[in-house]
This record gives C-alpha cells, sequence and structure tokens, in this order.
C-alpha cells in the first residue's frame, strides 16, 4: 500500500510500487482530469504537482511519492467552482480540445504561484513543456496573463499548493 496525499487529501493506493503515478491518479483514484498524451515525458498533458513541482506523471514510478504530496487539474478548482485560472482558459478559449488542457494549467499554476505578474516571455518558458496541438498558444498565453491579473486584483485561489502558506 503506497499512502500519498492527492488534492489536499490522504490516499491509499494498492500498486506496485514501479507502477506509473499517472495510472495511479486515472485508473486506482479515478482522477481522470490527468491526460496521457505520449507516455512518453515529451508532451506534458499528463502533467501534475509533486511536492509543488510540475512533473510528468507518466515518468514517474508511484513509489516514488510515497507520503508525499500530489495536486492535479481536480485540485485547482476551489470548492466546486472553477477557479479564476481555470474560468480564464474556458473564456478566452484556451481549452480547445482538452488534451493539453490539464498540464497546460498545472504549468501556469505554479509559475502564478511563484510569480504574480510574469511577463509573455515568462509564460511561454513556463508552458514550454505542455505541447498544443490545436490553438497555437496565444490563447493560452493570454489566459495565463487574464489569470495573472484577477488573482492580483481578488486573490481568490486555490486552496495552498505544498510548502505554501494558506490563504496566499
Amino acid at each position: 500500500m503506497i499512502r500519498l496525499v492527492v488534492n489536499g487529501r490522504a490516499q491509499e493506493v494498492e500498486a506496485p510500487p514501479l507502477a506509473r503515478l499517472l495510472d495511479a491518479l486515472r485508473l486506482t483514484l479515478g482522477l481522470t482530469g490527468t491526460k496521457e498524451g505520449c507516455g512518453e515525458g515529451e508532451c506534458g498533458a499528463c502533467t501534475v504537482l509533486l511536492d509543488g513541482v510540475p512533473v510528468n506523471s507518466c515518468l514517474v514510478a508511484v513509489g516514488q511519492c510515497e507520503g508525499r504530496e500530489i495536486v492535479t487539474v481536480e485540485g485547482l478548482a476551489i470548492g466546486e467552482e472553477l477557479s479564476p485560472l481555470q474560468k480564464c482558459f474556458v473564456d478566452s478559449g484556451g481549452a480547445q480540445c482538452g488534451i493539453c488542457t490539464p498540464g497546460m494549467l498545472i504549468s501556469a499554476d505554479a509559475l502564478l504561484r511563484d510569480n504574480e505578474a510574469p511577463t509573455e516571455d515568462e509564460v511561454r518558458d513556463a508552458i514550454a513543456g505542455n505541447l498544443c496541438r490545436c490553438t497555437g498558444y496565444q490563447r493560452i498565453v493570454d489566459a495565463i496573463g487574464e489569470a495573472a491579473i484577477k488573482l492580483a486584483t481578488t486573490g481568490k485561489r486555490a486552496p495552498a499548493a505544498p510548502g505554501e502558506k494558506s490563504g496566499a
């Protein structure tokens, strides 16, 4: 049994230690928001936060996650409400087919927790590991920029990431 904290909740996963974190999240815990694109760590569709750091969950063995904190795209919501970042993706058309969206959101959330007012270049750098085949990236970059402005004016965001003080 592997114990981990997923989206703020203690979980136990019965899986071989070398099973992919991606499979434990999707198949065992039913968190299907995290997508598998390539299965080789090239596309970023399966990006989650592991102790606050974006990682490709298709490359992480679930056994490496014992006692660690994981945030998936489902964990970005504020209760039943989408986070400002998620709303901006919807409103700006940053989410199209939906395969890259969860990974983009996780990478963007990590950026905005570290940098409240990123430049366009910083946004593009933060999402460089996430491939999108639909939007050409501009709508995604715009959505992240809009979210940064909303977060700065409202302060409303998802629960604290691992290692971050609540209410940030």
